[in-house]
């Protein structure tokens, strides 16, 4: 049985293990935004970045990649996916269903938002998102680098998403 992992920020452009096959995705009752506080790999305890995050709502949905983990490295790939997203627990580890645009549904690792974790920021303004991207920087580089990374990769994917890009030109505006 394939084991699938759910891609709609960082992996989708830095999966860091290896992808069998990938397919756009849709994921109900979740949507994509900067409501995670980074004190890790896009900020610091001192200067807190942004990244993105699945928040819970009933209405929404999201689209990004259903990445199939290559057969024999389910074992290591969740291992990793755990030390790699898990690394303050404000993400929780979800097993959920997506729909593959082929029309299948599979079941996904998915990594979502706890609403009731320190580092959640749900509800913030693009223009204060904007000035947090533009000058935090942590363990895995500029938050500038995570946000450009993402925007332009699911405008690759025919994914373009409208908050992504207006943060992409106004971050770009203010570093300039």
């Amino acid at each position: 049985m394939t084991m699938w992992v759910f891609g709609y920020g960082s992996l989708l452009w830095n999966p860091g293990f290896t992808v069998a096959r990938s397919e756009v995705a849709t994921l109900q009752g979740y949507a994509r935004s900067f409501c995670m506080s980074s004190i890790h790999h896009r900020g610091s305890e001192e200067k807190p970045g942004l990244v993105l995050a699945l928040d819970e709502i009933e209405e929404a949905h999201c689209q990004g990649l259903a990445l199939a983990v290559a057969a024999g490295e389910e074992e290591q790939t969740l291992a990793y996916l755990r030390e790699r997203e898990l690394i303050s627990s404000a993400y929780l580890e979800r097993d959920l269903e997506i729909e593959l645009a082929s029309g299948a549904a599979v079941t996904a690792v998915t990594y979502v938002i706890d609403p009731h974790h320190v580092q959640y920021c749900g509800g913030m303004a693009l223009e204060q998102q904007a000035q947090i991207i533009a000058t935090a920087v942590g363990g895995r580089g500029p938050n500038t680098e995570y946000l450009y990374n993402t925007a332009e990769h699911l405008a690759e994917i025919g994914l373009g998403d409208a908050e992504l890009e207006w943060l992409m030109t106004r971050v770009r505006q203010i570093t300039a």
